[in-house]
């Protein structure tokens, strides 16, 4: 097992050399590592720039979202919903596990917010709420719909389980498959596509603000989103346009969001750099480099570049309401699956507690994954299938 470790890590450097992203890089340490891969996309081509174990099964965490969005977007232009059309939330929609809205059984909302949801505050039980609906009543209904739908965009090495991303042993997805899906988001939405880069949502008189850190901190950067769970490590893609010239990137495996998002800005560069676009040399947000020493919930807040004015009100607020971060466990990994990716027993006794999703507020800190039991014991209570 040393040795077929040592060699995917021999092999990855050798590309992030050749790539030149072992001397930019901050982020070095999630190189090499088992829950890594990323990719750098050509939006206008497809063409793969930039590529790290592209299509390696990865746990996509709220990137399943991604889908679970464009299925959203497909039935408003199909004329099946509209933006004002109101969904049900069921009791079990509203027992997700965080990130949440905090909907309670029976209440409604409409697509729009549920959309919106979805992309900025990223909650499980609104995701829930609209595969649910659009499933016909059933969220497995809905999973299989999106699995259908990405071997239909050439996603073949992608199944999924659950509408939110909530943690599930079958629901994979890779870097590629995840990057080609950013990619026909825009092409066959292009209207719609700007959902992804809503800086903040309101919902009940309560302000919900994107994740996605490159939206301010990225010159360019317009979608789409993040995703963590503690298999995962911290997921995103991201696009971004300059001088006329579109990247899309997937990173995988982050160790910190922080991290992530430096190691995904250092292959944007790249890849504008191989595209002929001379990379602008960025400066962090004054209230990012005063927090650097102690880190804040507040900074996954997220703007896009024309929402200036909120980043003043946000940078108030965040230093009004500062909380030390608290960082997710690390997932356990045994020495006999020397990959993540776990495909020995059953849904039955393999199915992990959840996790705490990026983004989550309430303080909670992240679980550890339950143990296989022994065979010979009987199976462990398992916790509603929902909230896994």
């Amino acid at each position: 097992m040393l040795g077929t470790c040592a060699s995917r890590f021999g092999a990855v450097m050798a590309l992030a050399v050749t790539c030149g992203i072992a001397t930019t890089l901050p982020a070095q340490a999630q190189i090499g590592s088992e829950r890594y891969a990323a990719i750098v996309t050509d939006a206008r081509s497809g063409n793969v720039l930039i590529a790290a174990s592209p299509d390696e099964q990865r746990y996509p965490a709220s990137l399943t979202k991604v889908m679970t969005v464009y299925l959203a977007f497909e039935a408003l232009r199909d004329g099946r919903v509209t933006l004002d059309t109101p969904i049900r939330v069921s009791a079990n929609s509203a027992s997700m596990a965080p990130s949440r809205l905090g909907l309670t059984a029976g209440m409604t909302l409409s697509v729009e917010e549920a959309i919106l949801a979805l992309v900025t505050k990223s909650a499980n039980d609104a995701a829930s709420a609209l595969g649910e609906f659009l499933g016909g009543g059933s969220e497995d209904r809905f999973a299989q719909m999106m699995t259908m739908k990405a071997r239909a965009l050439g996603m073949t090495r992608t199944t999924f389980r659950n509408a939110s991303g909530l943690p599930d042993l079958d629901q994979v997805t890779t870097a590629r498959d995840m990057a080609l899906l950013g990619r026909r988001l825009m092409i066959d939405f292009p209207e719609r596509y700007s959902f992804f880069s809503t800086p903040h949502f309101v919902f009940r008189g309560r302000t919900h603000w994107n994740h996605n850190r490159l939206l301010q901190e990225y010159d360019g950067a317009d979608g789409i989103k993040t995703g963590y769970v503690n298999d995962s490590g911290f997921n995103l893609v991201a696009s971004a346009q300059r001088d006329g010239v579109r990247l899309i990137a997937a990173v995988f495996g982050g160790q910190t969001s922080r991290e992530r998002d430096r190691h995904m800005m250092a292959l944007l560069d790249q890849g504008f750099g191989q595209m002929g676009v001379a990379v602008a040399v960025r400066r962090a947000p004054a209230f990012l480099a005063a927090a650097q020493a102690s880190p804040l919930r507040g900074r996954h807040v997220l703007a896009t570049a024309h929402a200036a004015p909120l980043r003043a009100a946000r940078r108030t607020a965040v230093a009004a309401a500062a909380k030390p971060e608290v960082r997710p466990a690390r997932a356990a990994m045994s020495a006999a699956r020397p990959t993540l990716l776990r495909t020995v027993g059953t849904r039955t006794t393999l199915r992990p507690v959840a996790r705490i999703e990026q983004g989550d507020s309430d303080g909670r800190p992240a679980v550890r994954p339950m143990a296989r039991p022994a065979k010979a014991a009987a199976p462990a209570a398992r916790p509603n299938r929902r909230t896994r």
